[in-house]
């Protein structure tokens, strides 16, 4: 699901965000986070080893599962032809490690990234070098940055406010400046010096600062448009498929290159105008330039490729479905039919045509991905802002104004906004009267660069169905100058307004909370319920930020876990308890582990608070706390898995198969990964019969899905 980010950035609006280690809910973005254009540290691993054997600080850039690249290699990936995912080396070569086949290369330089709108498009620059492709176009090639890991280095390891690198929820960035096995692309771990040489480009068919035209097959990672011309590959923003532009090259690599849109020659069909006015500027969202229900179908290929390139599984009707990805503007089978007419419907998939898709499956027939299921109203859907604050641009180097909103695309320049489109009206609100009394009162904005100035991020949370309203404000110090009368201020204005919170960092990092938090006045929670079930949401509770898609993933989930009333059930990254709390509606007894001591705390709050009793939590890593359960006798009929967009740990996922539950459900915001850990899942004795994509995230790149797999010999 969509809660993968840790408070990582200042991704005021969009994708999904984690629990488990991702305590603030930030959405799309919230970001396995992608890692900025231009960091050249290599990864490596808490230990100082890669976690595929290379040394911290050696060449070599361990891939994340460990998988093929060594000690010493550069592993510089050759960018494959689009839509392969083949990363141009051998499997098991030197250099050609892969995610655990995800075809994502040690060393990329801006890996794929899971944006949270409003921070500069998922942190890689719009038209930087290595905004990997995830539907079916290939990962681009030969990027220069991959995660470091190690302790106290943030989510992505590497360290916090180092530069470099764009995690999943926000912007945290590492690359140059980290520590312990951070090492600049070409120098040795001794320091050497060591000079990289150039690349041949000479006979490629497009030359830089040539304006040529080009045909758009299909849609990159980050929403920008995979052109042809003679057979090579330009990644070009704001164009569509089926679409043939007029383009200027910007810049080229031996296998792909980036180019300025001009001119459309011929429009898509699907092209829309964009309503937000600001589009063109800010990184949040990636295609409100495309109709919706063209977005739908999108996401569902996105989907399949993902499936086929990296999970080796077939897709029933994949002809059809790959056909369509070549020209998604051109239409394809099943072209509105993932809209749905309210957020309730279209949800159960019953008996007779479950068990169809499952026989399907077993008999070789395929894997039944359905329609997309949006929203009747795709816009202000976000139950949370994140909102960071800095200062206008101003002469000679002169700080000017306060002013905040969202970062411009690929850059740490704030567009000072009072409105977003995807954003619950209420929270608009709250964050321009905020500013507003910032002003007036003389509150200085923080100044990253300086770490100078006190007010770094307005937070503002809204219960959709219950109307209370949180105010967060992030500050770079405890003593807020003239308080009372800020507080008395954002009293008096602000209609709803149950709790006003003050969150302190000092940290110099873009990650958006600090350890400490202290309630300014009113309550330390606002309410809200998704169905029958009533949550307490705290200042840095992981809670999803679009609550009516939010219901229909967990019926798809429901679904899938075939519940008659006895079964023993187990949550993994159970977070606050949101999937654990439906499951024991409908089961005998549910398990629910989360790596994260504050996440238990609030689920059990949450169980108490609706009377649930036949559910346990427990707080560790889900590889470590499941194993122990079973010692203790405890055998589950169904595991649920809702990891963060780095996947399932390989420990858990063997966990899974010596427990060989009837039944697994997995919730995944993040395709690829996604389709690793089924291919896994696969060869251990399972088979996946349906996946049922939700567009919790209008407008962006990003993706949920939930998956139903049985066991073989059931």
């Amino acid at each position: 699901m969509s809660r993968k980010s840790n408070n990582k950035g200042p991704r005021p609006q969009g994708k999904a965000q984690g629990k488990g280690r991702r305590q603030d809910g930030s959405a799309p973005g919230e970001s396995g986070a992608g890692l900025r254009a231009g960091a050249r540290a290599m990864r490596t691993a808490a230990s100082g080893t890669g976690r595929s054997g290379a040394k911290s600080g050696s060449r070599g850039a361990g891939m994340e599962s460990g998988t093929g690249a060594k000690a010493g290699t550069r592993a510089m990936r050759t960018a494959a032809e689009p839509g392969t995912g083949r990363n141009g080396a051998k499997p098991g070569s030197r250099g050609a490690g892969t995610e655990s086949g995800t075809g994502a290369k040690a060393g990329t330089r801006a890996m794929r990234t899971a944006a949270e709108p409003g921070t500069g498009r998922s942190g890689a620059k719009s038209g930087s070098r290595g905004a990997g492709m995830e539907s079916g176009a290939g990962w681009k090639a030969e990027a220069q940055t991959a995660r470091t890991a190690g302790p106290g280095t943030g989510r992505n390891g590497a360290k916090p406010g180092s530069r470099g690198v764009r995690t999943e929820s926000g912007d945290t960035r590492a690359g140059q400046a980290g520590g312990a096995g951070s090492v600049a692309f070409g120098q040795s771990a001794a320091g050497r010096k060591l000079v990289r040489p150039a690349a041949d480009l000479s006979g490629l068919p497009v030359a830089k600062n040539e304006e040529v035209e080009a045909d758009i097959v299909g849609i990159g990672h980050e929403g920008e448009g995979v052109g042809r011309v003679n057979g090579f590959t330009l990644f070009i923003q704001g164009a569509l498929p089926g679409e043939r532009v007029l383009v200027k090259v910007l810049k080229l690599k031996k296998q792909y290159g980036y180019a300025k849109l001009l001119r459309i020659i011929k429009a898509s069909p699907d092209r829309i105008k964009a309503p937000c006015p600001i589009y063109s500027q800010c990184g949040g969202c990636q295609l409100q330039h495309l109709s919706y229900e063209a977005q739908l179908r999108f996401k569902r290929q996105l989907v399949v490729d993902n499936l086929e390139r990296i999970g080796k599984l077939r897709v029933a009707g994949a002809a059809e479905a790959v056909s369509g990805s070549v020209a998604r503007g051109q239409g394809q089978a099943g072209a509105a039919e993932g809209v749905q007419s309210d957020a309730g419907s279209g949800i159960a998939v019953e008996g007779q045509e479950q068990a169809g898709a499952m026989d399907s499956a077993i008999s070789g027939g395929g894997i039944l991905v359905r329609p997309t299921l949006g929203m009747s109203d795709p816009w202000r859907y976000r139950n949370k802002a994140q909102v960071p604050i800095g200062f206008a641009a101003a002469a000679d180097g002169e700080e000017g104004g306060l002013v905040g909103g969202f970062y411009a695309q690929g850059s740490h320049r704030i567009i000072d906004m009072d409105e977003c489109l995807i954003q619950q009206e209420n929270n608009d609100r709250v964050v321009a009267a905020v500013k507003r009394m910032a002003r007036e009162l003389g509150i200085r904005a923080y100044n990253e660069e300086t770490h100078k100035g006190l007010l770094r991020h307005v937070v503002a949370r809204y219960g959709f169905n219950t109307g209370d309203i949180m105010v967060v404000l992030v500050t770079n110090g405890g003593d807020i100058p003239r308080r009372d009368e800020l507080v008395g201020l954002i009293r008096e204005e602000i209609p709803g307004i149950k709790s006003i919170c003050q969150n302190i960092n000092t940290d110099r990092t873009n990650v958006i909370f600090g350890d400490r938090t202290r309630v300014l006045w009113g309550d330390d929670v606002i309410y809200d319920t998704i169905g029958d079930i009533r949550f307490a949401i705290s200042a840095r509770s992981f809670y999803q930020v679009n609550p009516v898609q939010t219901e229909v993933l967990y019926g798809q989930a429901l679904n899938f876990a075939g519940l008659t009333g006895e079964e023993t059930v187990i949550d993994a990254y159970c977070g606050i308890g949101t999937i654990s709390l439906f499951l024991a509606q409908r089961a005998r007894q549910v398990y629910g582990v989360e790596i994260v001591g504050e996440a238990i705390d609030d689920a059990r709050r949450n169980a108490r608070l609706n009377g649930i009793r036949n559910v346990q939590f427990e707080t560790g890593a889900a590889e470590v706390v499941i194993p122990e359960w079973r010692r203790e006798g405890i055998a589950p009929d169904v595991i649920v898995v809702d990891p963060p967009r780095k996947g399932c740990d390989g420990a858990l996922l063997d966990t899974i198969l010596e427990m060989r539950p009837s039944r697994v459900v997995y919730v995944s915001c993040n395709p690829s990964t996604l389709a690793r850990d089924l291919r896994v899942l696969e060869d251990g004795g399972y088979t996946t019969v349906e996946v049922q994509p939700v567009d919790m995230f209008p407008h962006t790149v990003h993706v949920e899905c939930v998956i139903g797999m049985q066991r073989i010999d059931t």
